[in-house]
């Protein structure tokens, strides 16, 4: 895959459906409804950031991003709920390696959304997006291995535990224990 592939397709961000969640590009707007769940040190107990302050800094964080967004260095799609309209988190690829044919996803939710199968489905949509519209060859997932929930969804997305790697980051000033979870494009058509 060329890196002009990655910009073509989200030049003009794509827009995703599925059953009960609309998935758009995130928007200054959001901010209220992200910074709902993002002040929460449970939403970021297990990742690489540390809870929003206040709503202010939750406004100027997406106006980063709106830049990353029109440099085409942002791969993040935001998840609307269609029940209640709210954004409630996100989801999308945090990295390519192009030369291989593969990604990274990542995603977060507001734990008032948790347990509904909701973060499975955005995932699910995305995946088919990387594997149908990218052509990706292997889409990965890596989370902290006490972050036992995280490993659950992608488990359900059908990808296979690939190991450990002890004391791989340094988060928030501990080394933390990563696992890795990945899926084929071969594997995901035939499910």
């Amino acid at each position: 895959m060329k890196k002009e592939t990655i910009y073509n397709v989200f030049a003009r961000f794509p827009e995703l459906e599925t059953e009960r969640l609309y998935l758009r590009a995130l928007r200054v707007s959001d901010a209220p409804d992200m910074h709902d769940y993002a002040k929460r040190p449970e939403t970021t107990r297990y990742l690489l950031w540390n809870p929003h302050p206040n709503l202010d800094y939750t406004r100027r964080y997406l106006e980063y991003l709106m830049g990353r967004y029109r440099l085409g260095q942002f791969y993040d799609w935001a998840l609307i709920n269609k029940e209640d309209g709210k954004m409630i988190g996100t989801c999308g690829f945090v990295k390519f390696d192009l030369p291989h044919n593969c990604a990274e996803i990542g995603y977060v939710l507001n734990p008032d959304y948790h347990g509904q199968g909701l973060m499975p489905e955005a995932a699910k949509r995305i995946l088919q997006f990387g594997f149908s519209v990218l052509g990706l060859h292997r889409i990965e997932a890596r989370y902290m291995a006490a972050n036992t929930p995280s490993r659950h969804v992608m488990e359900k997305l059908g990808m296979t535990f690939e190991g450990i790697q002890r004391g791989r980051m340094l988060v928030k000033g501990l080394y933390r224990d990563i696992g890795t979870c990945a899926i084929l494009a071969s594997e995901f058509r035939a499910e």
